[in-house]
């Protein structure tokens, strides 16, 4: 098939498609819209609870972390005790074996 449209009927053609884009666009509520305006308010508080969720969130992870290292710690102190305790035993019974034997 050929195209027999002329220059002049593709002219109007895009003439007309842009006056239908510019229509569709003028068709748009403007940002004084009460719809428009109740919409970016509700957006504005999805953000505000998805930031105040991510707070809470990282507040729990943290307070959950410092808890685990405190856990650690205590562990270490309750492990350095017990090593400390053997090593005084250590030193005592090596002490009884050495008093017999000098006297």
């Amino acid at each position: 098939m050929k195209n027999i449209d002329s220059f002049q009927d593709r002219q109007k053609n895009a003439v007309a498609a842009k006056a239908r884009m510019i229509a569709k666009l003028a068709a748009r509520p403007g940002t004084d819209d009460p719809v428009v305006i109740a919409r970016a308010a509700e957006r504005r508080t999805i953000d505000e609870a998805r930031t105040a969720r991510q707070t809470e969130r990282q507040n729990a992870e943290a307070a959950k972390e410092k808890a685990r290292q405190e856990a650690v710690a205590r562990e270490a102190a309750a492990d350095e005790a017990s090593a400390k305790v053997r090593r005084d035993a250590r030193y005592a019974a090596r002490k009884l074996r050495a008093e017999p034997s000098a006297g």
